[in-house]
């Protein structure tokens, strides 16, 4: 089960259908995004049904910024849930302000990673 504090920085959950509906794609397809870590998700509620984060999302499938962003930060020896916090959490010194998730949605994903780096270390 995922952390409350996790669960309550994501504003939006999405369970896998959804996701799959929303890319136009099928289940098996977002669990190959999954399992290829271009996706990140987790295991939410009373019933801990498997969700993404839907700031995860594009138009045509997971930001591509998010698979390098994930591998500096597992690199760095976070674990998933780790990884979810420390990308939703409010970090106001980011250029775009907001979390790095919404940095890497602004476009800012080499700012993002560079502070990744940073914990890496």
């Amino acid at each position: 089960m995922t952390p409350d504090d996790v669960v309550d920085l994501v504003a939006d959950w999405l369970p896998l259908p959804d996701v799959a509906e929303r890319l136009g794609c099928s289940v098996t397809v977002v669990r190959r995004y999954l399992e290829d870590g271009e996706l990140l998700a987790a295991r939410v509620g009373e019933r801990e049904i498997l969700m993404v984060p839907a700031a995860f999302l594009g138009d045509s499938g997971p930001l591509p910024a998010l698979k390098g962003t994930f591998t500096v930060l597992a690199d760095g020896g976070l674990g998933e849930v780790e990884i979810l916090r420390w990308l939703f959490t409010p970090d106001p010194t980011l250029i775009a302000g907001g979390s790095p998730v919404e940095a890497i949605r602004a476009g800012h994903k080499t700012e993002v990673r560079r502070r990744a780096m940073e914990i890496a270390l």
